[in-house]
C-alpha cells in the first residue's frame, strides 16, 4: 500500500500536550532517548513555569526544546498549537472530560494525534464530530496507543498478517489472555469516573458503553455473531488445551474489544464476517484460584455498579474523591520497573488453522510500558511512511506493521506462532 506523508512545513515534528503530569513526564523522558537526532521536540501544558522545571528536570539533552503554553479550556491556543506541529501527542485525560477540542483542533490543521484513552464513549464523542474534517484534512486521529489498548490491537492484527501469508482463511474465535503486574493509576480510574457522570447525566449514554460494536464505522457490515460479553469465568483450558487454571473478567476488555472490532471495520472487514473476539484475565491456577476469578469478576460488576450509583450525587462524588487514587499520582521507580505484562492471543481460522500471538514487555503496564507506547506511537506519526488513511483510526488501522516494527526494537515481544 502506498505510504502517506506527515504535515510538512511545521515548526515542530511532535508535541507532547501534558508533560508536567505523571505520564506525561515519564513520556518526555522516554521521547529524550528514543528521538532521532535533531527531533524538534516541544513540551506542552497550561503553566510556563511547570513546563520550565520539567524541561530542566529532564537535563541538558531537553534545553533545547521548546514551551508552548495552552490550556485544554481554550480552542485558539488549542488551534495556534496544533498549527505549529506534525503530531500532538497527549496525556491529558479524563478525555471525556478534556479532550475533545484538542482533537478537534488536530483534525482540522492536518495535524495527527495520539492519545491513551480508555474511554469509549471520548472515542464515540470524536468519530460523531471530527470524523469527516480528519478525513478531509488528512489527519490520522489515534486513539488508545498505551496499554490500552496497543497490544490487543497490533496482536490481532499481527496474526491476520500471518493468515493472509499462510492463505488459511479467515479469523473465527479469537480470545486474548491478559497476564499482569501493576497497579490502577488514578488517571484510569478518573476516566471511569468521567464516564460513570456522564452516564449518569444522560442515561441514553450507557448502551453506547455497554453495546460491544459502538465503535464500528458501519454497524451493518459488522460480523453476524450474537452480541459478545465481556464477563469470564471459565477454566483456562477451554480457551487452549496448553493453558491452565482459571480465567476471569479482564477491566480493559469492555474498551480493547472496542477497539479491535473497529479496526477490522477500518480495514474492510479483513479479519473476516465470523470474527469473534473477547479478552479474559488470567487468575492463576492456584486451589483458590476459582474463587479469585469470581471474586474478580463479580467484584468489577460490583465497582461498576457502585460507581455508577455514586457518581449520580453530590454526596457520592466526594465520597469517591476521597477513597480513589488522586489523578497525576502514581508509583514510584522501584514499582514501576518490577511490572510487567504478556498478552497471548489464541486463535482460530475459518481452515481450522491456529496461531498464537505472544506481545510482553517489561515496565509497569499503566506507566512505563505505556510511555513506551505512546512514545514510539508519536514517533511512528511524526516519521514514518504509513497508510493512505485519515480519520479517527486505531493503533492497528493507522500504523500496522511500522509500529510493530519500532516496538520489538524497544526490546518488547511481539511474535505469531502457528500452532
Amino acid at each position: 500500500m502506498k505510504g502517506s506523508t506527515v504535515p510538512q512545513d511545521r515548526e515542530f515534528d511532535l508535541i507532547l500536550f501534558g508533560a508536567t503530569g505523571f505520564v506525561g513526564k515519564l513520556t518526555a523522558e522516554y521521547l529524550l532517548t528514543a528521538a532521532p537526532a535533531g527531533a524538534k521536540i516541544a513540551l506542552a501544558g497550561r503553566s510556563a513555569g511547570k513546563l520550565a522545571a520539567t524541561r530542566d528536570d529532564l537535563g541538558p539533552a531537553a534545553a533545547q526544546w521548546d514551551l508552548v503554553v495552552a490550556d485544554s479550556g481554550d480552542p485558539a491556543a488549542l488551534a495556534a498549537m496544533a498549527a505549529r506541529t506534525k503530531v500532538v501527542v497527549t496525556t491529558v485525560g479524563p478525555y471525556l472530560r478534556y479532550g475533545l477540542p484538542l482533537l478537534g483542533a488536530c483534525a482540522a490543521a492536518g495535524t495527527h494525534y495520539a492519545d491513551l484513552t480508555g474511554e469509549p464513549l471520548f472515542i464515540h464523542d470524536a468519530i460523531e464530530q471530527f470524523e469527516q474534517t480528519a478525513v478531509n484534512s488528512g489527519a490520522k486521529i489515534v486513539n488508545s496507543c498505551g496499554y490500552d489498548s496497543i497490544p490487543s490491537d497490533l496482536s490481532v492484527y499481527e496474526i491476520y498478517r500471518a493468515t493472509v501469508a499462510d492463505d488459511t482463511g479467515e479469523l473465527e474465535d479469537t480470545t486474548l489472555v491478559a497476564y499482569l503486574k501493576g497497579g490502577m493509576s488514578g488517571g484510569t480510574i478518573d476516566s471511569g469516573r468521567a464516564m460513570m457522570e456522564d452516564i449518569a447525566e444522560d442515561g441514553s449514554r450507557g448502551k453506547i458503553l455497554a453495546h460491544p460494536y459502538s465503535l464500528s464505522p458501519d454497524r451493518s457490515m459488522d460480523p453476524d455473531v450474537g452480541r459478545p460479553s465481556d464477563q469470564a469465568l471459565a477454566r483456562a483450558d477451554s480457551i487452549d488445551p496448553s493453558l491452565d487454571g482459571w480465567v476471569t473478567t479482564f477491566i480493559m476488555a469492555s474498551h480493547n474489544t472496542k477497539v479491535v472490532r473497529r479496526t477490522n471495520g477500518l480495514l474492510g472487514w479483513a479479519y473476516g464476517k465470523q470474527f469473534r473476539y473477547r479478552e479474559v484475565m488470567n487468575a492463576g491456577k492456584s486451589a483458590a484460584a476459582p474463587l479469585v476469578a469470581a471474586g474478580i469478576a463479580g467484584g468489577i460488576v460490583a465497582g461498576m455498579a457502585t460507581g455508577a450509583v455514586l457518581s449520580r450525587v453530590s454526596f457520592g462524588r466526594k465520597l469517591l474523591d476521597r477513597v480513589l487514587p488522586k489523578p497525576g499520582t502514581g508509583p514510584d521507580e522501584k514499582a514501576r520497573r518490577s511490572g510487567w505484562f504478556t498478552m497471548r492471543t489464541f486463535a482460530r481460522t475459518s481452515s481450522g488453522a491456529k496461531y498464537q500471538a505472544t506481545f510482553s514487555a517489561t515496565g509497569d503496564p499503566g506507566y512505563q510500558a505505556t510511555a513506551v507506547l505512546l512514545g514510539q506511537s508519536g514517533l511512528c506519526l511524526a516519521f514514518d511512511q504509513l497508510p493512505e488513511r485519515a480519520g479517527v483510526l486505531t493503533p492497528a488501522s493507522a500504523m500496522g506493521e511500522a509500529l510493530t516494527a519500532r516496538l520489538r526494537e524497544t526490546g518488547m515481544t511481539i511474535e505469531v506462532t502457528r500452532q
